[in-house]
């Protein structure tokens, strides 16, 4: 199960983890979409934020995992 799934029952102290040989197994995140869709405005304003701003978004919103 991945840590930010269960984010709020770790930190509430409803699950523990049970350190195990060959664990944590890490993952890369991508974003995906279809190349033949047309990019609104939108969509592109957000890429371009996550693209600028990705290493302070991860650690504001998943810094807290480091503690397990």
């Amino acid at each position: 199960m991945p840590l930010i799934g269960i984010k709020n029952e770790l930190l509430n102290h409803d699950l523990q983890i049970i350190p195990y040989k060959g664990l944590p197994i890490k993952s890369n995140w991508s974003l995906i979409w279809t190349e033949d869709k047309r990019q609104s405005p939108v969509f592109a304003a957000y890429l371009a934020h996550l693209k600028e701003n990705k290493s302070q978004i991860a650690y504001s919103e998943f810094s807290w995992y480091e503690q397990y």
